[in-house]
């Protein structure tokens, strides 16, 4: 066999395993219409890294339906996160050219325009590790989430699954673990510190006092009445 024979080979098997792992996200995501998803990919790594210093360590995790959440976690989130989130089909581009534009000018990553829908694409799949095509995978991601699930499913899904803290996940476990209340339970200050705590949720975890955390819990606070929730 010639190395041209070789290299066609190579490439159908590559194609092949890229289109089986594409079908594997969307039949998962099919399940995911009415069923619960039970980890994610962010879950498992960060399980697998609690676990080398402790084998018994578990995460602190528990679904609770999306009428079980307070409505001002859901305000605090999406206008933290995602301000347009019932509007758009995925992808802020207004959002991504700010956020490009202001890292442009500090010279450094300090932005991000990821949505609702880009996030928890790379928390139900993705691993931490960043690869040259992590972010076309997050893009097909994030269409067929759009495509199958309604924002009101993508919204109790990502509030579910989410990291709050040092193994802690889902608005559930992080209101008992910060609050000792329930996610139904939150106060608009309470939903608004949790909303702030997104972006680095471990660092302020241990930093809950931290300036930063503040100032910023006050403006989404401010927000929150002029965000629209599914």
């Amino acid at each position: 066999m010639s190395i041209k024979q070789w290299i066609t080979r190579g490439l159908l098997a590559l194609i092949l395993l890229i289109v089986l792992y594409q079908l594997w996200i969307f039949l998962h995501i099919c399940w995911w219409v009415n069923h619960n998803p039970s980890t994610s990919a962010f879950m498992e790594d960060q399980l697998a890294v609690l676990q080398e210093n402790n084998p018994d360590a578990e995460l602190r995790h528990k679904w609770v339906a999306y009428q079980q959440i307070s409505i001002n976690l859901k305000r605090a989130v999406v206008a933290s996160e995602d301000a347009k989130f019932v509007d758009h089909e995925g992808f802020d581009w207004e959002g991504i050219q700010k956020a490009y534009e202001k890292n442009l000018k500090k010279g450094k990553i300090v932005a991000g325009g990821s949505t609702i829908s880009q996030q928890l694409a790379k928390n139900l799949f993705l691993s931490t590790k960043r690869t040259p095509w992590r972010k076309l995978e997050e893009a097909a991601i994030t269409l067929m989430l759009e495509n199958m699930l309604s924002k009101r499913r993508i919204l109790e899904i990502y509030l579910n699954v989410i990291e709050w803290g040092n193994g802690v996940f889902g608005a559930e476990a992080a209101a008992r673990h910060y609050y000792k209340t329930s996610a139904a339970g939150l106060s608009s200050a309470q939903a608004s510190k949790l909303a702030a705590m997104i972006p680095n949720p471990r660092y302020y975890d241990a930093h809950q006092s931290a300036r930063g955390l503040s100032r910023k819990t006050r403006i989404i606070q401010s927000r929150m009445r002029f965000a629209e929730v599914p």
